[in-house]
């Protein structure tokens, strides 16, 4: 009898170039005798790229990160972590999206995320797409949740604050996911730490809405130069066990180690010290590790890629992502 809760191919006896390509090859929402009930996490592709400011492309990155995803192996050396055991998981395949209209394709993202699963107990997890579909990923968790009063914590990995009005005059672009999820209720700007900011702006006021209304703002430099570890660590054991989404835009990554990307910003982390953060974080709470109640990985421009290590990438934040949730789970059933 396995012990496994999801149940993957035989990499020694089905190879990883061969076959349907799903995330991480773990098995379709309907392949029902290769997960474990009831279903921990549905992951699923949000193709919509319209929400851009600078290159469009981005709808192909669920596809990219799919293929990229076959050689994401499910044990996690640095937790010790055999993520299949821990955690029921299937490729949910893609959202619906309205290609013409960024808040009409919020709207249909929502709706899908969802749908999916138990909401009382399974999790999305979006890949973009640009992160404009993140209001609607995050729109669905915070249902899925009973809609806590003050919305969710949010720990955002990204080049850019996201928190701009109207760009283009467009209020629902990837510019503007988080301060519409601010006025829907859906976030708590208090409890939301944005990491890796970098790069020039446009004119200081792109992170005024951020700092007048509690944002937690740690740049590159901060954190590689400066107290940005500390402070990290400050929020993470300030957030203890609240519900929090996260959100990994891969341009934080500097564009020599992910250039598939539509707004790349140089400078920044490197794919090693990117894992490392991540890796990070349930130390840095002083805990069981944050309690992510949903996630999404966006920004990847296969179009602009080479080799496909920006899409490779992505798909290894997923699994980290993922195991954060896994460490959590094996730490609150060890008393820890």
């Amino acid at each position: 009898m396995s012990t496994l809760k999801t149940i993957l191919p035989n990499a020694r006896v089905q190879p990883r170039f061969a076959g349907i390509s799903t995330f991480c090859r773990f098995p379709t929402i309907e392949e029902t005798d290769r997960f474990t009930a009831p279903l921990d996490w549905a992951i699923f592709g949000a193709p919509f790229d319209s929400g851009v400011t600078y290159r469009p492309g981005g709808r192909f990155g669920p596809r990219a990160v799919r293929e990229e995803s076959q050689y994401v192996k499910p044990y996690h050396i640095e937790h010790r972590l055999m993520l299949t055991e821990v955690l029921s998981m299937v490729d949910a395949g893609d959202a619906p999206v309205q290609p013409f209209n960024c808040e009409e394709n919020a709207a249909s993202v929502a709706e899908f995320a969802g749908s999916l699963g138990d909401a009382g107990h399974t999790k999305a997890f979006m890949v973009g797409g640009d992160h404009s579909n993140t209001l609607g990923n995050m729109r669905a968790t915070w249902g899925r949740v009973g809609k806590p009063v003050g919305g969710l914590a949010l720990i955002h990995f990204d080049s850019h604050v996201d928190t701009v009005d109207v760009t283009l005059g467009e209020k629902h672009s990837h510019a503007s996911p988080f301060i519409r999820a601010v006025e829907e209720g859906v976030l708590d700007p208090k409890r939301m730490l944005s990491i890796g900011v970098k790069g020039p702006l446009n004119t200081p006021d792109d992170l005024k809405y951020a700092e007048d209304h509690g944002v937690t703002l740690v740049t590159y430099e901060d954190w590689k130069y400066r107290d940005g570890v500390e402070r990290i660590a400050a929020f993470m054991r300030e957030l203890g066990g609240q519900e929090a989404y996260l959100t990994f835009d891969i341009d934080c990554v500097d564009p020599a180690f992910a250039p598939g990307t539509g707004t790349p910003s140089l400078g920044g982390f490197s794919s090693a010290e990117a894992l490392h953060l991540l890796r990070g974080l349930p130390e840095a709470s002083g805990g069981a590790g944050p309690n992510i109640v949903g996630a999404d990985v966006v920004e990847v421009l296969p179009d602009r890629d080479h080799a496909g290590i920006t899409a490779l990438l992505a798909a290894h934040v997923m699994f980290e992502i993922l195991c954060l949730d896994g460490v959590r789970r094996v730490r609150e059933s060890a008393g820890g």
